[in-house]
């Protein structure tokens, strides 16, 4: 099966984007790479990666090409980034 994983650079999105990829499904990674995402938690996993904003229609659209599901765990997180810029974490964890 061909799996979208959004948030599959971050730490428990990796642990996921492993658990499909050794179980033999195709994945598709759509990451931001920000504080909390990173391609070093993917390291000698088989996947594909798009880097791209999961409030970006267009990036969405491109990384779901073909996916038959579709895993979110984008989000912004920290409370403390929270308080200090809340308009990025409403556009992430609400609108995308």
């Amino acid at each position: 099966m061909r799996v979208l994983v959004t948030g599959g650079a971050g730490f428990i999105g990796s642990h996921f984007v492993k658990r499909l990829a050794a179980a033999g499904d195709h994945v598709v990674v759509l990451d931001k790479l920000t504080y909390a995402g990173n391609r070093a938690n993917l390291e000698g996993v088989e996947h594909e990666l798009v880097v791209g904003d999961i409030a970006d229609p267009a990036a969405v659209e491109r990384a779901a090409a073909g996916c038959e599901a579709v895993v979110n765990f984008a989000a912004e997180t920290h409370v403390d980034r929270s308080i200090l810029g809340p308009q990025e974490f409403v556009r992430t964890d609400v609108l995308g």
